[in-house]
């Protein structure tokens, strides 16, 4: 018996230079988007992810800034950082519904 796999033929040299063509054509198309300033889909998926993170982080940083400096401002104790912490909460969710919402 042979000592492949059943069902596998060896590679042949045409296998080889067809693997090759393929990492070669891959690179080529990588640098031309690279070029051209278009973004491969994987990294679409990830700047996209970026762009939920930083929505909801922001709108609860930005609120909690917001409500801290106006407490400050007004001695009103921690009732305004709760208030910013619940609107920039509503606003980061907000953005990212619209954000979900957007046809590509």
């Amino acid at each position: 018996m042979m000592e492949d796999e059943p069902g596998q033929a060896p590679k042949s040299p045409q296998d080889a230079r067809l693997d090759s063509l393929e990492e070669r054509l891959g690179r080529a198309q990588a640098k031309e988007a690279e070029r051209t300033g278009q973004a491969p889909k994987a990294d679409a998926n990830e700047q996209l992810g970026n762009r939920v993170l930083s929505y909801l982080l922001g709108g609860l940083m930005g609120g909690a800034l917001i409500g801290w400096v106006l407490d400050k401002a007004f001695g009103t104790g921690h009732l305004l950082l709760v208030v910013g912490l619940v609107l920039g909460t509503v606003g980061g969710f907000w953005s990212i519904i619209k954000l979900a919402n957007r046809r590509p």
